[in-house]
């Protein structure tokens, strides 16, 4: 089976630099763009069936995605973005040069990240990953021959790196603009990586 693992288009935050986390923030124009020539770049792959964030970003970039196919859609709570808690909306390019602010070893030193009040872990954001993976796409090897997974940043790199082998303190070793796509296969209960962050516009 081939999985297609895509991130959302761009959004105003994403404009801004903002820490979007499990805030429900819109695509922007853009967004809407990069999702059409991606759908465009690969209207002949034969999805049967979509997964997607329930976040309105993930879901609406999945739309566009389809077309008009008539493709079943489930969405799964465990695919939204890291919770960044109360610094949801913060000015990422700030932290990431700010020592005092624990969101500098996320981005700078993963490995020695600890979550402020009310933000996830990057261990549980692998958990809820893998249990996802484990649970909804590991029994689809026999049914299902290509699928589309449309998720968010931090949430596919924590797929993508236990695959590929990048440790945590890789966290942010593969690079994942808006509508990438990292192409994995699934053969005989094993995950693989065939291709990386791959952009078509």
């Amino acid at each position: 089976m081939i999985i297609y693992l895509m991130r959302h288009g761009e959004t105003d935050w994403n404009k801004k630099t903002c820490f979007q986390g499990q805030t429900d923030v819109p695509l922007n124009d853009y967004g809407r763009e990069l999702a059409r020539i991606t759908s465009e770049a690969l209207k002949d792959v034969d999805f049967q069936a979509v997964f997607c964030s329930p976040l309105s970003r993930a879901a609406e970039t999945a739309r566009i995605m389809l077309r008009d196919r008539q493709i079943p859609v489930f969405t799964d709570d465990r695919l939204k973005e890291i919770s960044f808690g109360v610094k949801e909306g913060s000015n990422i390019e700030r932290m990431r040069n700010d020592p005092a602010e624990p969101f500098y070893y996320l981005l700078n030193e993963p490995g020695n990240y600890v979550p402020p009040e009310g933000a996830e872990s990057l261990p549980e954001l692998y958990g809820r990953s893998a249990a996802f993976m484990r649970e909804r796409i590991l029994p689809l090897e026999k049914r299902y021959e290509t699928i589309l997974i449309v998720a968010h940043g931090a949430m596919n790199r924590s797929i993508v790196n236990p695959i590929a082998g990048i440790p945590m303190s890789d966290f942010w070793n593969i690079k994942m603009p808006n509508c990438t796509v990292s192409i994995l296969s699934l053969r005989d209960g094993r995950f693989h990586v065939e291709e990386k962050g791959r952009v078509y516009y």
